[in-house]
């Protein structure tokens, strides 16, 4: 897992694939593009872009991706993640959906939490469970980009 901001990415500590998802990221006016879905490379390196209102935590359950990873980007609001490593000892919820790359946790083993302002991004790899969209403070209404980026492009 990666956490930092869209104004200070340092490129050369990622591959080439990442680059451009963080790229799409810091160049793309997200408040003029509507909700959906936005092919960057085909379906190698894809955009969704989500309007979501957070929930408790316990309304969310924690999720991983065995094809992709994600670059989580918060474009406007607040939200906390939770995350933790994937060490294989949590229950699953929901088995593995190949169709969407998922697979949900009943919940996640010592999970920690990220708080999430506006610019700030999060890199996902298979190995990392998350919790997205789970209310800081006070449920809101949030814009995130979630680029889903093929593992093969690595």
């Amino acid at each position: 897992m990666y956490f930092g901001h869209i104004s200070n990415v340092n490129n050369n500590g990622f591959p080439d694939a990442i680059n451009i998802a963080l790229a799409y990221l810091k160049n793309t006016d997200f408040d003029t593009l509507p909700a959906g879905c936005y092919e960057i490379k085909e379906r190698l390196i894809f955009a969704q872009v989500l309007d979501l209102e957070t929930k408790p935590k316990s309304e969310i359950l924690p999720e991983v991706h065995r094809r992709y990873l994600d670059v989580q980007y918060l474009h406007s609001g607040q939200e906390r993640i939770g995350i933790a490593p994937d060490l294989g000892n949590n229950q699953i919820a929901q088995a593995y959906n190949a169709e969407r790359d998922i697979l949900f946790y009943q919940d996640a083993e010592n999970e920690s939490e990220l708080i999430m302002r506006k610019g700030n991004f999060a890199i996902f790899f298979p190995e990392d469970i998350h919790r997205p969209a789970c209310i800081d403070q006070q449920s809101s209404n949030i814009r995130k980009v979630v680029v889903k980026i093929a593992i093969s492009e690595i």
